[in-house]
């Protein structure tokens, strides 16, 4: 059954650094939401959530500056940097309202594709992810590994959508149940789909960033890649048992190979194969621990539950319902 009240709807901005892209942002996020409220897809008391996750720049005065009783701007900041996944997860606990957009500040990911994203909603969706066309304006190297990271996170079993970074609808009930999910590692790309639903895809054309810099530089990407990984997926475990058998085998076969030169009479050329097969063997070793340790390290910070966020301060009017716990298997 098709929705056909209209309902109230936040744009949640997760902002890090973002004075010279956000007063632009603000602007034409509002005269968009008015658009939308005109032609009654959403209601006259939608508002844009900007969350300031620990910024040190003016990203806070300005948020601050621009909300207010008589605009559709609120804000809320971040006691610190918590990371970006927190930072939306801030933004949609936090909103009160029937569906909530995520959508980067900088505007690299079209706003204007959250008209088609309300009309999914409208006709049931929970969940509507935007998602790519195309990776023109990537760099060779980045797209490449992009595509890589697609692939490596399918063949591990994590249901992820292919090309979509976190520019997606969501309804109250699929925001609830992903309340629901208690872990502390958020990995928002591979979490989401788990929710199940109706859903729908949004495809649009990245733009280029009008100013300012990216906030994931290829070291800080790299890093969210791994923890995406070891966040959704435990083959990598089993990738090294697998591994160790293989070894046991080849190990086996060198054992027979030396028996065999033993009783034929020839002698060992030199030690050098010998410390070669012992460092690549101790490398191995090193690596397999080395992932096992993140899995238990991970296990050491969902032990702790720590909260995922902590609201300083908030500016602009949001009603009480909307400061809920940051831990988000605490209900209302």
């Amino acid at each position: 059954m098709e929705k056909t009240d209209a309902e109230k709807l936040a744009i949640i901005l997760p902002c890090f650094n973002e004075q010279e892209v956000l007063p632009d942002t603000l602007r034409i996020l509002t005269g968009f939401l008015a658009e939308l409220i005109r032609e009654n897809r959403v209601s006259a008391d939608s508002i844009i959530l900007a969350v300031d996750d620990g910024s040190t720049d003016r990203t806070w005065e300005i948020i601050r500056d621009s909300s207010g009783s008589a605009g559709p701007v609120r804000g809320i900041s971040l006691s610190r940097n918590f990371g970006h996944q927190y930072a939306i997860l801030a933004g949609l606990f936090t909103a009160d309202a029937d569906l909530m957009v995520t959508l980067d500040a900088d505007l690299q990911d079209d706003h204007r594709c959250i008209r088609e994203m309300v009309d999914h909603y409208h006709q049931g969706c929970d969940i509507v992810y935007g998602v790519r066309k195309k990776r023109e304006t990537d760099t060779f190297f980045k797209r490449t590994t992009a595509r890589m990271f697609y692939r490596l996170m399918t063949f591990l079993g994590c249901r992820i959508i292919p090309d979509h970074a976190d520019f997606r609808l969501m309804s109250r009930r699929a925001v609830e149940t992903l309340r629901q999910f208690p872990e502390r590692n958020v990995f928002l790309r591979g979490m989401i789909p788990l929710i199940g639903g109706k859903s729908a895809v949004v495809y649009y054309d990245r733009k280029k960033r009008t100013a300012g810099i990216s906030k994931y530089p290829f070291g800080k990407m790299l890093s969210f890649a791994w923890d995406g990984i070891t966040s959704m997926s435990e083959k990598p475990i089993a990738l090294i048992a697998q591994f160790g058998l293989i070894l046991m085998l080849i190990c086996l076969i060198l054992a027979g190979y030396c028996i065999f030169q033993k009783f034929w009479g020839y002698t060992v050329p030199g030690w050098t194969s010998l410390c070669m097969i012992l460092c690549g063997f101790s490398a191995i070793q090193f690596l397999a621990i080395s992932i096992v340790g993140q899995y238990v390290g991970k296990i050491y910070k969902e032990c702790k539950a720590r909260p995922l966020f902590i609201i300083q301060e908030s500016s602009g009017p949001l009603s009480e319902k909307s400061f809920s716990s940051s831990k988000p298997d605490e209900k209302q």
